[in-house]
């Protein structure tokens, strides 16, 4: 590097830790991928099977198509996992650590947990929680941040959806006090 070029690093200091343990292999998700593909693709073969994948008078019967490329599938399927078997050199390499994945259910848990309660607490209510949780727990943001700008997008989100454009959206007790 020259006098006249600089190189900026920049840390995240929430990164995960380089020496935090391996929870599974590559090796290992390698071949969960593989038999469940195979597995899906046997599926799709079969279900097709009983639909009709044969040429017929007409042409090609509703599953003939789709039981080629789930042959193709399962082909593709089998390929990988065969060779993932056979190299035993991937056996080492890290998929996800222990730090890596505790990073992914921070965001993975509090979305499902999203999903399940916008049946019983609507989407307006439901993103607000979400929206202050998250700034809150995640980005360590200050409370009353977290609540004004969560309280601001799901308000945002009621008028432009609700009131505005008239889009049916699941709908919770919250709404139901407004009459909606």
């Amino acid at each position: 590097m020259s006098k006249s070029e600089m190189e900026i690093v920049v840390e995240d200091p929430t990164a995960p830790d380089d020496a935090s343990p391996a929870v599974t292999s590559k090796r290992t998700i390698d071949m969960i991928v593989s038999a469940l593909l195979l597995v899906f693709a046997a599926v799709l073969a079969w279900d097709n099977l009983k639909t009709g994948a044969s040429w017929d008078s007409s042409g090609p019967q509703a599953g003939y198509f789709p039981f080629y490329l789930s042959l193709i599938l399962g082909g593709a399927a089998l390929f990988g996992l065969i060779k993932t078997l056979m190299d035993s050199k991937s056996e080492g390499d890290a998929f996800v650590t222990r730090a890596q994945l505790n990073r992914v259910m921070t965001v993975l848990i509090p979305t499902f947990l999203f999903c399940l309660a916008l049946k019983w607490l609507g989407i307006y209510l439901s993103s607000f929680l979400l929206i202050a949780g998250f700034m809150r727990w995640v980005g360590k943001i200050a409370l009353w941040k977290s609540l004004l700008t969560a309280f601001v997008f799901a308000a945002t989100m009621f008028v432009v959806f609700d009131l505005a454009f008239d889009v049916i959206m699941p709908k919770g007790p919250i709404e139901a006090l407004f009459g909606r």
